[in-house]
């Protein structure tokens, strides 16, 4: 094992912090009530998770009314998609509007929307990832229910104008939602200026566990919930609230954002310069959405004569952790479908790989990754050649 492993993944999940660690443990031990209990007990976990609404209200430009833990992004998702769909179809409005390229999780969601009667509409998108405003202006009309437009994309890094998109949806009449799992934390996001009605976020892409997640839902504004039983958050999300993570991902996000800044400049220039290390090297790799505005922690390349599993069977070989833009089902190759659906070239697609910067990326890990590249490159291009 590598004495010195590079970790380029943070998209997929980033370490707890330890402030977070710290701010959690009482909640699982002497502070271990039900929120939902009068007693002594209950009323202290209802005050800590009372105040953790209201600070990730803050973060977000929020009211705390508007906070809704969730277990993550994807319930969040889901609940915003589908509990507006179900809020509206009644109305008249049977169509969900959504991009090619959004997580799976939005694109599950719109899929059970369609079992369920609403007509699926995809936004035409650019080459380098962004929607196509024509697109936009054609399928955007009064019979949709809901918008849905991921702010950052998480396998390319490629940022949406969802602030002007959003302002236009909302002059339609729809309700708007962004998946703002990869943008918190590196876009400015402020409920109170910006017209979405939903905004997702999930604490373990900013340094809280796994598990837990916020959805905005803007005041007045009404959806079925997924789940049915108890009263807890106004009946939105029944259950019994996980206090020390809602706890931690409050903690997480305030420390997220009063860094934000130094955080972005310092991972655009490291990765600004594993893109020009790997280009120099590597010529004819091509970065994804290199053409667009991106967020600066994303690197997602394909290398012309290798896939995508070889490579990152190599890489993870030296001791360097990255992400496939391919996943391996069923024994095959799939290219991913972000890439495909931006008509890159098959080869291309099943070669893409992603490399993904946070707190864990130093110099020293981009100036390894540029080192170790070329030769791995060569390796897959071997195998590749073999099979």
């Amino acid at each position: 094992m590598p004495t010195d492993p590079v970790y380029l993944d943070h998209a997929a999940t980033t370490p707890v912090r330890e402030e977070v660690f710290e701010a959690m443990k009482p909640f699982y031990g002497p502070r271990f009530g039900n929120p939902s209990s009068t007693h002594r007990w209950g009323r202290e976990a209802r005050a800590a998770l009372d105040e953790a609404r209201e600070r990730v209200g803050r973060c977000l430009g929020a009211r705390p009314d508007e906070i809704c833990f969730t277990s993550g992004g994807t319930e969040a998702d889901n609940l915003a998609i589908l509990g507006a769909w179900r809020a509206l179809k009644a109305k008249g409005r049977t169509a969900v509007v959504t991009t090619p390229i959004e997580h799976k999780a939005i694109l599950g969601a719109v899929h059970q929307a369609g079992r369920e009667g609403a007509t699926e509409r995809f936004l035409g998108m650019t080459a380098d990832g962004v929607i196509d405003s024509a697109s936009f202006d054609q399928l955007v009309d009064d019979e949709v229910a809901v918008c849905s437009m991921m702010w950052v994309n998480n396998e390319i890094g490629t940022i949406q104008p969802v602030p002007e998109l959003a302002a236009k949806a909302k002059a339609r009449g729809a309700f708007v939602h962004t998946d703002a799992v990869q943008a918190f934390g590196k876009i400015p996001i402020d409920a109170q200026k910006q017209q979405f009605d939903f905004l997702t976020i999930s604490g373990h892409k900013f340094g809280a566990p796994k598990g837990i997640g916020a959805l905005f839902i803007r005041r007045g504004t009404h959806i079925e919930p997924l789940m049915h039983g108890g009263t807890q958050d106004r009946g939105r999300r029944p259950g019994t609230e996980n206090v020390a993570a809602a706890v931690g991902i409050a903690r997480a996000a305030e420390l997220t954002l009063a860094e934000c800044e130094a955080h972005c400049a310092r991972i655009r220039k490291l990765r600004d310069k594993l893109e020009a290390g790997i280009l120099a090297k590597v010529p004819d790799a091509v970065i994804h959405g290199r053409g667009a505005e991106r967020a600066p922690h994303i690197v997602n390349v394909s290398v012309p004569g290798t896939d995508s599993e070889s490579l990152l069977m190599a890489l993870d070989l030296r001791g360097i952790a990255a992400s496939g833009g391919s996943a391996c089902q069923s024994g095959s190759v799939t290219p991913s479908h972000v890439l495909s659906a931006l008509a890159i070239r098959p080869d291309l697609a099943s070669a893409a790989i992603r490399m993904s910067l946070g707190v864990l990326t130093t110099d020293h890990c981009i100036d390894r990754v540029i080192e170790v590249f070329p030769a791995l490159v060569a390796k897959a291009r071997q195998l590749t050649v073999a099979e």
